[in-house]
């Protein structure tokens, strides 16, 4: 049973010329480029298909260890030049490596409360509601990872998933960070309910400031997309909306802002009434 709350509110063609087919090697795959985020993904001996690397990089002791387990994995990898490199990644801030990673491990909804509420009796997971920009769900996973969250749930559609550009933004935290993926994000959030979670939607309109809110117990905070924010159906499978005050002339936050600064809010409740210990 959940506590009682608040109520809430034909011819063969000739060959392409070598620098168009070199070109082309990394597109259609899922590239992770970067020095923290390939590292990250090695360290967590995540599948990968195919790693290319500057020979300046290839013996730095951070990743030849890491580098040779890869290959023993399964990877190819190759040593190139850094105008290889730029091809491989379209003039993208590689870092000296790329890797080519297969198609990103998503986790059932039932999964991952299963190992949210395993790992803690108080979880939090974020839900994001029609979320497009890739920058904003690398960030809030970033983020939610970094405060110890459990994990982050998407739906299919009308929302971006986790690519490349994310994994990037993310800077390793979708190593250890679970995303499920969902077909419905309003069914998704009633079986959370079922399974002990309060739902708090993010939303400007919300009546109930979010540092007067009580934020424990097992927690979904559903962060909607910028400027358009929680759609009105899911606004209506939260348990409560509640707001971040806002005293500038600024209407609205960017969405990785706004649920950074939820996210933080909620973990402080937490922190007051238990004893944490933090890295230094």
């Amino acid at each position: 049973m959940r506590a009682s709350k608040p109520t809430p509110a034909g011819p063969q063609e000739e060959p392409s010329p070598p620098e168009v087919e070199q070109k082309a090697e990394g597109q259609g795959n899922d590239l992770i480029f970067g020095r923290q985020a390939v590292l990250a993904v090695l360290e967590a001996q995540k599948t990968l298909n195919r790693i290319w690397v500057l020979p300046s990089l290839r013996y730095n002791p951070k990743f030849h260890r890491l580098l040779e387990e890869a290959k023993h994995r399964g990877a190819v990898i190759d040593e190139v030049s850094p105008q290889r490199l730029n091809q491989i990644t379209e003039g993208s801030k590689h870092q000296g490596i790329a890797a080519q990673g297969t198609p990103y491990d998503y986790l059932d909804l039932e999964e991952l409360a299963n190992q949210a509420l395993a790992n803690t009796p108080a979880p939090v997971l974020v839900a994001l509601d029609g979320v497009q920009d890739p920058h904003n769900l690398g960030a809030i996973a970033r983020t939610v990872e970094a405060l110890g969250g459990q994990g982050v749930i998407i739906p299919q559609r009308r929302a971006v998933g986790v690519t490349s550009a994310v994994i990037k933004v993310a800077a390793g935290a979708l190593s250890s960070l679970p995303v499920a993926r969902v077909v419905n994000l309003n069914q998704a959030l009633e079986t959370l309910k079922k399974r002990g979670f309060w739902i708090y939607g993010a939303d400007q309109r919300g009546q109930q400031p979010l540092h007067r809110s009580q934020l424990d117990g097992p927690v979904v905070l559903v962060v909607g997309a910028e400027g358009e924010g929680i759609s009105l159906l899911t606004q209506q499978h939260c348990d409560v909306l509640v707001s971040i005050p806002l005293v500038g002339k600024t209407e609205s936050l960017n969405a990785s802002v706004a649920a950074g600064m939820a996210l933080y809010e909620i973990f402080r409740q937490r922190w007051q009434k238990t004893l944490t210990v933090f890295r230094s």
